[in-house]
Order: structure tokens, then sequence, then C-alpha cells
């Protein structure tokens, strides 16, 4: 750390650099710049510095690199981890930095660093274009697509970073430096899959695709129904179209939910996504064998893709710890396994207790890149969500519980982004162990010294 006058000149030199706002502890407006979506993240960083170009993010960090400060980065979304944040650190606060401007000629878009899923499907909609984004319009583009990228339209168009076409990045000396398949190769697949290790993206250019439209089917059932609803909805989909996708969920019922009984409100309820990109009487024959089944609720509709990705927007401001497995399978076995760990779900809260499918696009994508959990045919995901502190303990346990329960049928494999702090290993394990080597080279080339720490890290070799 640099002595008090050196850094109180250097601090009053950002704020004259700085196009944007920065905020140190005893400013006005400190305390919201640093809050973040999950509730359980309080930490009280030295610096942050709200940029608003790529200027003002090498700016930031040579400030960092002077005074010998730990950097985090802040795109536009969840950091459920808590790593947008870091005690003592200097933040670098992205959100300001969101516009994204279509090429439709080009099928490709350019997204900046802080920009969320709402900017970017709501700017490719009127193309009838789209590419693979999260399941929530909150969802921040950057960290989302560099870290792997899945969401509805992953089994169409592949993962995330299968659609990516360019990075503009700021790396740990200041630089500003492009990257492509073409310029800077190898810093161009460390990107595919290892995060924010290596620089901070100002923007990234993604391909995008044609989608001229978008149909769900959303059905609830009884929670004793659940096995016969997984099974059902498993056989759709392995047999099913790439253009199908979705996932089976036990959550508690709304309160305030048009489509959800009275008598389902505050209780667990057993849901059936089915989405399917294309026409909604394609979705309607897909969906039979689940419309068959005794229910208490159905919506089945043609809807706007930026409309279903606000589907399951949770609020910021409640507790969250997610974990994620990546199987080899789901079979009768699993099922019967997965939905018995549904009855112990805290209930009612915002927790979720969710199986994906993959296949598809996914399986079918780039082999060399970073993402060992390609292969998988489907994904648990438990998703904390709760708001009363004295329920931390006991909403973890379950993730954790849920996590023991599948580990007969998991791969070792596992997407980042569904995991916070889970240990080294799960790095390793999300990333893959030959390819964390190679990774590690390209760390020790552009960040030698471990700057960018606050990630699920990869260090230099």
């Amino acid at each position: 750390m640099a002595p008090l006058s050196k850094a109180g000149a250097a601090l009053t030199a950002l704020r004259e650099d700085l196009s944007g706002e920065v905020f140190a502890p005893d400013d006005p407006g400190y305390d919201e710049a640093r809050t973040v979506f999950n509730a359980m993240i309080d930490r009280r960083p030295a610096v942050i510095a709200q940029c608003e170009s790529p200027e003002d993010v090498a700016t930031a960090v040579r400030f960092a690199r002077d005074l010998d400060l730990k950097i985090a980065v802040r795109g536009g979304g969840h950091s459920v981890s808590g790593s947008a944040l870091g005690d003592g650190a200097l933040v670098i606060d992205l959100r300001r930095m969101h516009e994204v401007t279509v090429h439709p000629g080009a099928h490709a878009v350019r997204v900046e660093g802080g920009a969320t899923m709402s900017h970017l499907d709501r700017a490719c909609a009127p193309y009838g274009l789209a590419t693979t984004g999260g399941r929530a319009s909150t969802t921040g583009v950057g960290g989302f697509v560099l870290g792997g990228g899945s969401g509805w339209l992953d089994r169409k168009c592949g993962l995330a970073v299968d659609n990516l076409l360019g990075v503009e990045l700021v790396t740990a000396d200041g630089s500003v430096v492009e990257t492509t398949s073409e310029e800077r190769p190898e810093l161009f697949w460390a990107l595919h899959g290892g995060g924010g290790n290596f620089g901070v993206a100002t923007a990234i250019t993604l391909r995008l695709h044609e989608l001229p439209g978008m149909a769900i089917a959303f059905v609830l059932y009884l929670p004793e129904n659940g096995p016969e609803v997984m099974r059902t909805y498993r056989d759709i989909l392995e047999g099913g179209p790439p253009e199908a996708s979705g996932g089976v969920i036990f959550l508690t019922g709304p309160p305030d939910d048009e489509l959800v009984p009275p008598h389902l409100a505050g209780r667990l309820v057993c849901a059936a996504l089915l989405t399917y990109a294309g026409p909604e009487e394609r979705l309607r024959k897909l969906a039979e064998p689940l419309l068959a089944l005794p229910h208490e609720a159905a919506l089945v509709t043609a809807i706007a893709y930026a409309d279903l990705q606000c589907m399951i927007d949770d609020p910021p401001g409640l507790r969250n710890y997610w974990s994620a497995e990546y199987l080899t399978g789901a079979p009768d076995a699993f099922v019967d396994v997965f939905c018995s760990r549904a009855a112990s779900m805290p209930v009612p809260t915002g927790t979720q207790h969710i199986l994906f499918p993959q296949g598809g696009a996914i399986a079918s994508g780039p082999a060399d890149y970073p993402v060992p959990y390609r292969d998988s045919p489907w994904v648990v995901h438990p998703f904390g969500i709760w708001e009363d502190p004295a329920d931390d303990e006991r909403c973890r346990q379950w993730v954790k519980d849920v996590r023991a329960d599948v580990e007969p049928w998991s791969t070792g494999a596992v997407y980042l982004n569904f995991t916070g702090d889970e240990g080294s290993d799960r790095v390793v394990s999300g990333l893959g162990a030959d390819n964390m080597r190679r990774l590690e080279r390209v760390k020790r080339e552009y960040d030698p010294d471990n700057v960018f720490r606050f990630n699920h890290n990869i260090r230099p070799a």
C-alpha cells in the first residue's frame, strides 16, 4: 500500500482524469455504489471507479498498480460470489458502459462490458436476431460469455462462448488490446471459459442467429407428480430437436402470479418449462405428453425472446448461494433421488431445484475450448435464494446436499458461472486439468502478477 500522501494525490488525479464517477469510503453514494445483487456480500473497497470508456478503465488499472491495490471488476450483472468487490481493493465498475451495436448484415453485435442481457436482447429483437444469453435479463453479458454461457438457446445456437468473435480487453499493464481468432489467438482461446483472469473486457463481439419466433409451455404440477413429469420431460428432450430446451424446476408457488392457482401459493410445486426456438404450433406438438399429465395450471404461448428472458428474474437484495453438477445421464434412479431432495427444499423462499438439458449444438460445438462440461447431457442447478439471515445455514446446506445426492451421476466437470467460491479444485473441474496448464501460461503472459484475482482464479504458471 502506498503512503497516504501519495494515495491522496493519486485519488485526486483519478477523480480529475476519469470521465465517470469515483467513490471513496467517505463519499456520498459510496454505500449504494458498493451494493451488489447478493445481500450476503458486504465488502468495503478502497475506491470504486465507475468507468465510461476503455480509456477510463486503463486509467483505473494504472492507478491501482501504482498504489499496489488489488483490482476487482464489476460488470453489469449478479456476481453472486461477490467477486465484483474486494475489501480494500479498487473496483472497476463497468455499468455505465452498456451500449449495444447490432450489425444485422454481418449477423454480429458489439456489446460493451457493463451491458446486461436485457440491453443485448432488446437491441437485437427488431432484427429478428439473437444469440445464446443467460436465463435472466439481469445477467451481465461480459462475465456470462467469458465464463462459457448457458441459456435457453444453447442447444440451438451453442454456448455463448461458441459465438464469441472478438474481445476488447484492458490488460494488467493498462494496455487496450483487441483479440480474435487471428489476432492474439492464444489469448482469444483463453477467453473461451477463462473469464476475467486476463484483463477487463470493455467490449465483446458476438455472432447472431436468426430467431423468427419463440414459444413456451409452462406447466405446474403437484410435487408428488415430479418423477413422472421429469421422466416425460427427459424423454421429450432426449428425442427432441435442438430448438427445444427449458427445464424442470421445483419452486415455491408465487403468491401474486396470475398463472398460479391460490391453493399453490406459498407451497412447493413442480414446473416443467419447455422452450422452443420456433413457431408455437411446433411447440404445442412437442408439449403434448407434458400436457397429458395431471396438472394444476398451464401456459402455452408464443413469446418474445426478450420477454422469456425476464420470466425467472429474481430481485436484488436477497441472499444467494448457487452450485451445479453436470451429469452422465438422467436415469430413473437419478430422477427419484432428485425429486426426493425437493421435499427438503427451503419453502417458502425463492430457492429453486432445477434440471436443465444440454445436448444439441452444445455437444457438437468446438471441443478445444476450456469448457469440459460440454458433453454432459444434463445439469442439476440448486439455486438457493432466501431473505432471512437466520436461514443461511439450512439453505446453504440444502444446496450442498443436492450436490452430494447426485454425485453418483456427476461427470466431475462444472460450469463455473453457476458456482461461487468452492475451492481451487472446482476451478480445475470447471476448466479441465489439461486446459488449466495452458491457461496458466496465458495468464503468465498477460497478468504475471495475478492482478485480476477476484474470480475463479487462474494463477500464472
